[in-house]
C-alpha cells in the first residue's frame, strides 16, 4: 500500500510511520517545507497558509490511504484564547488543506483516517459512552466536531472515512504516562482530585495497530480508539504505581491544577471523566493485544515503549 501520512513526527505519527516501514508498505510523509526533508517520499506543505508542493503532490501520485494526525499539542500548554485558537486552526486548516490536496490528484484517495479525540464527547461522570453517543459542550468538544466536519467531504466523494477519537496514548516514551512516571518513580504520586473520573487509555501499540486495521478493514464513521476497559483516575493509579512497586498517596488537589494549567483546560481535559467503549473496533473484529491498563502499564514499562 502507499500510505500518506500527516503529523508523521509527533508521537503517535512516528510509530505508526515505523509500522508501516516494518510491513513493508511505501509511506509518503508530509512535511513542513522547513523540514529539510526533500526525498521522492514527502511533500511539503504549510497549513498555516494553506500551500502543498504541486510537484511533491505530483510525483508522489494517488494514495491507497490517508491517515491523518496533524495539529498542535491539546494539553501541552495553558488555554488562553491564543492557544484555544491554535489548537482549533491547526487541526481544521490542516484536514482541510489534506483533502484539497488529495482530491487534486488523479487516482484520488480510497480512505482516510481522520485524527480526532474523545473529547468529542465531553465530560460525561459515570455515563457509558460510544460511537452513538451525543457530542459535548465544552470546547474539547467543539473543536472535535470541526475537525471531523473538515474530513467530510471526502466522504460525498464515495471514500471510506473514518474519525479516530483517540482517547488517552500510553507510552513511556511519551504522552501522559511519560509526564506522569518521574513523580510515580520517586513515590510522590498520586490520585488527581477526588480519583473518580473516568480514563479511557489505550497502549501505543494497540493505537498503531487499531490505525492500521481501520485503513485495511475500511472501517467507516467514528471510531473509539482506546482499549475495552476504562477505568477510574484512583484504579490507573494503584495499577502504575503496583507496577513501579511504590507508594501513591499524595493526591493532586483540584485546585492546585487549576491554578498551574488553568482552570477550563485542568476541567476540560486533565479533570474530564469520560467513560469509552470502543463498539466499532470491537464490532469490526479487532482484538486488542493491551485490553485493560494492567497489561498496557506491563508493555510500556518493561520494553520503555
Amino acid at each position: 500500500m502507499r500510505v500518506g501520512v500527516t503529523g508523521s513526527s509527533g508521537f503517535i505519527g512516528s510509530a505508526l510511520v515505523e509500522a508501516l516501514n516494518e510491513r513493508g508498505d511505501e509511506v509518503v510523509r508530509f512535511v513542513r517545507p522547513t523540514s529539510g526533508e526533500h526525498g521522492g517520499h514527502v511533500i511539503r506543505w504549510d497549513p498555516s497558509t494553506g500551500v502543498v508542493d504541486d510537484d511533491d503532490l505530483r510525483r508522489a501520485g494517488g494514495f491507497d490511504a490517508v491517515v491523518n494526525l496533524a495539529g498542535t499539542g491539546i494539553a501541552d500548554r495553558r488555554w488562553t484564547t491564543a492557544r484555544k485558537q491554535e489548537i482549533l486552526t491547526s487541526r481544521i486548516a490542516s484536514t482541510s488543506l489534506l483533502v484539497q490536496a488529495i482530491t487534486s490528484t488523479d487516482a484520488g484517495t480510497p480512505v482516510l483516517a481522520s485524527g480526532s479525540a474523545i473529547g468529542y464527547y465531553g465530560s460525561r461522570g459515570d455515563e457509558v459512552l460510544d460511537e452513538s453517543s451525543t457530542r459535548g459542550e465544552d470546547f474539547l468538544a467543539e473543536a472535535c466536531v470541526l475537525w471531523e466536519q473538515a474530513a467530510r467531504p471526502l466522504e460525498a466523494q464515495g471514500a471510506s472515512v473514518s474519525y479516530l477519537r483517540t482517547g488517552i496514548v500510553m507510552s513511556a516514551r511519551g504522552g501522559a504516562l511519560k509526564k506522569q512516571l518521574p513523580l510515580f518513580r520517586l513515590g510522590l504520586g498520586g490520585r488527581l482530585s477526588s480519583g473518580r473520573q473516568w480514563l479511557s487509555p489505550i497502549s501505543l501499540l494497540d493505537e498503531v495497530r487499531a490505525i492500521l486495521w481501520v485503513i485495511d478493514h475500511k472501517v467507516r464513521g467514528p471510531v473509539n480508539v482506546v482499549a475495552p476497559s476504562p477505568l477510574t483516575n484512583a484504579a490507573f493509579t494503584k495499577a502504575l504505581a503496583r507496577q513501579l512497586r511504590r507508594p501513591a498517596l499524595a493526591p493532586v488537589p483540584a485546585l492546585a491544577l487549576e491554578l498551574v494549567l488553568g482552570r477550563e483546560l485542568a476541567r476540560g481535559a486533565v479533570l474530564a471523566s469520560q467513560r469509552i467503549k470502543p463498539t466499532a473496533l470491537a464490532n469490526s473484529g479487532f482484538a486488542f493485544d493491551h485490553p485493560d491498563a494492567s497489561s498496557m502499564l506491563r508493555w510500556a514499562l518493561s520494553t520503555n515503549r
